[in-house]
């Protein structure tokens, strides 16, 4: 049984004051404190047993008693645990099993707050153990040391935040040895330590432990009032700088949740940290809908190119793979969609497109140089590498007639462009499998790598295009409330948003939305008449369950082997488990049969 050891010169019990307004709270030095050490025969609760209980009861820098005993785990202590801990299976077979030790340590801490250094592993086995043995877990008030030693304790100090490193910086009187009694004494040395420091900073209650390990600086967290007066409503929020200048765009269903948010420990970022020491001010912008408030922040970011975003900030410099228009077309990377060719994209970076170029060029002998070559040459070139590999059949030296070989690479690699991808997907999903049986990894997950970019863009491009092409959708979408959110989508941009209540009629709103709607010029497909970003998140909102088309100007659909169903790499897979037979129900859902065309309801 655990041995339970009274401490002499525990102070007397304290007579009730009344604090002053200033003083509510619990000062600390009237908190009871029990810290807690487990030695456990491995680190994960569901597989491993606790071998070791060391407790220490403190209050007012005072030690109050302490609890340790040894616990029969009900299983062999692994030979590493053992040299680490000195604690054998030996001696722990004679130690009282953990429903004997468990009520005791229970008891000890009520009323108690519990300290550990890492707590949630303590407590990760403490709570496993209640909920194994039908105790009620007490719920208790924890206060981890680690989070408020990095509070405190900077690496110029220590070099870590161990507890062997934290007890030799505040000199405790015990040395951790990864016995649980003597760990938990030094945690106690470690915990005034790190109290002492704290105190400066405001922390000198019990409920300012809540916050003492948050990391918003003074001078950022007295900003959260900029989210006073937001309204709680869907938008977008712009923070400004002192001369009115954009620095940061976001959208919330919540404005004034969210921006408070960004003054919390919540906030991590480092970036969003300095851009709040220079904000000024918050402009909201309500929306009707969460499909406005995206859009919104999009155009926005687009427009103002805030420092402190990231993503969508230049839409133009998103790359597309292109088949040229030229006698004997090649492959090529452009910022500009243009017509009579065949393109997939967009891409995020000229480096994913070109990693698609690649598997491309490995799947077809196209031609990879960048010479204009005529239909038929005077004189002949000089083949290259390539052409004497067999990867490309050297159009270059066609000088008495046209390479009509050429002409149906060409054809092939067309249709592998805009429709059916299998003729990429089955010959490197082939050479994948090889590579792998070879043991040649990397080969094979550079060669995915190209693959899955290829894919990604074609499937972006199928999805785009139709929707780019239709110059007018309408669409409603059933509130919870009972009403309808309906949109107008002008060659895959937002023209149009309204919300109509339970008791509205929907139509006329539609014909007023109509006519009102945002006057679109089409683009050049398959880019659409937007940020491509912009025409994802219309695309996502008109693929929702419940989504009704109230009008089509034509016709959207997608071809029926698109390169969607093949975006998972199952085959590959199967190439690489060698059996060569494609599952498909992992394949994205059933495989579409026909043509995906949205007629109006």
């Amino acid at each position: 049984m655990p041995s339970t050891t009274p401490v002499r010169g525990a102070p007397a019990p304290r007579t009730a004051v009344q604090h002053t307004f200033a003083e509510l709270g619990t000062p600390l030095s009237d908190v009871t404190f029990v810290v807690v050490d487990l030695e456990t025969t491995g680190g994960r609760v569901s597989d491993s047993g606790i071998t070791e209980i060391g407790a220490v009861k403190v209050r007012g820098g005072e030690v109050l008693g302490e609890l340790q005993s040894l616990v029969d785990p009900g299983r062999p202590v692994p030979a590493f645990v053992a040299r680490l801990t000195g604690i054998t299976t030996a001696m722990v077979a004679t130690a009282p099993p953990l429903d004997l030790v468990l009520p005791s340590f229970l008891e000890f801490s009520r009323d108690a707050v519990l300290v550990a250094h890492n707590a949630p592993f303590d407590v990760g086995f403490l709570r496993a153990a209640c909920e194994q043995l039908g105790y009620e877990w007490p719920g208790y008030r924890v206060v981890d040391t680690v989070p408020l030693a990095r509070r405190v304790v900077t690496r110029d100090e220590a070099r870590n935040h161990k507890l062997s490193t934290l007890a030799a910086l505040f000199r405790a009187t015990v040395t951790p040895e990864h016995r649980a009694l003597a760990d938990a004494r030094a945690t106690v040395d470690v915990l005034h330590g790190l109290l002492e420091r704290l105190a400066p900073l405001g922390v000198t209650h019990l409920e300012d432990l809540a916050t003492a390990s948050d990391p918003v600086p003074p001078d950022v967290r007295r900003k959260r009032t900029l989210a006073d007066g937001l309204p709680e409503a869907p938008g977008v929020y712009l923070f400004r700088g002192p001369g009115d200048e954009v620095l940061y765009v976001g959208t919330s269903t919540n404005l004034r949740k969210r921006v408070r948010s960004y003054f919390t420990a919540a906030e991590k970022r480092r970036r969003i940290t300095e851009m709040l020491r220079i904000a000024h001010a918050v402009t909201p912008v309500v929306c009707a809908t969460a499909l406005e408030a995206q859009v919104r922040e999009l155009r926005l970011i687009a427009e103002h190119e805030p420092r402190y975003n990231r993503r969508s900030k230049y839409p133009e410099r998103q790359s597309w793979v292109r088949l040229t228009s030229e006698p004997y077309p090649r492959l090529s990377v452009v910022r500009q969609v243009r017509p009579d060719s065949a393109h997939i994209g967009p891409f995020s970076s000229r480096r994913t497109a070109q990693s698609a170029v690649e598997a491309l060029q490995d799947a077809f002998p196209v031609r990879q140089c960048t010479a204009r070559l005529a239909r038929v040459s005077r004189v002949a070139g000089s083949p290259c590498a390539l052409a004497g590999m067999g990867r490309c059949s050297a159009p270059c030296v066609a000088t008495t007639a046209p390479d009509t070989a050429y002409d149906e690479v060409v054809h092939a690699l067309r249709g592998a462009l805009l429709g059916d991808p299998a003729a990429v997907v089955e010959p490197l999903a082939a050479r994948v499998g090889a590579l792998a049986a070879q043991e040649r990894f990397e080969e094979a997950g550079r060669l995915t790598e190209r693959l899955r970019a290829y894919l990604r863009g074609a499937a972006r491009t199928q999805r785009l295009d139709p929707v780019a092409r239709c110059a007018e959708i309408v669409a409603a979408l059933p509130t919870p409330d009972g009403g309808w959110e309906l949109v107008v989508v002008k060659h895959g941009r937002l023209a149009g948003t309204a919300v109509t209540g339970p008791d509205d009629d929907p139509l006329p709103v539609v014909d007023a939305l109509r006519a009102t709607a945002e006057v679109v010029e089409p683009a050049t497909a398959p880019a659409p008449a937007c940020h491509p970003e912009e025409a994802d998140l219309v695309l996502d909102w008109l693929e929702r369950p419940g989504v009704r088309l109230v009008h089509v100007s034509g016709p959207w659909s997608w071809p029926v082997r698109s390169a969607a169903m093949h975006v998972d790499l199952a085959r590959v897979r199967a190439a690489v488990d060698g059996d060569g037979e494609i599952d498909r129900s992992v394949v994205g859902g059933a495989l579409p049969t026909v043509v995906a065309t949205m007629a109006p309801c």
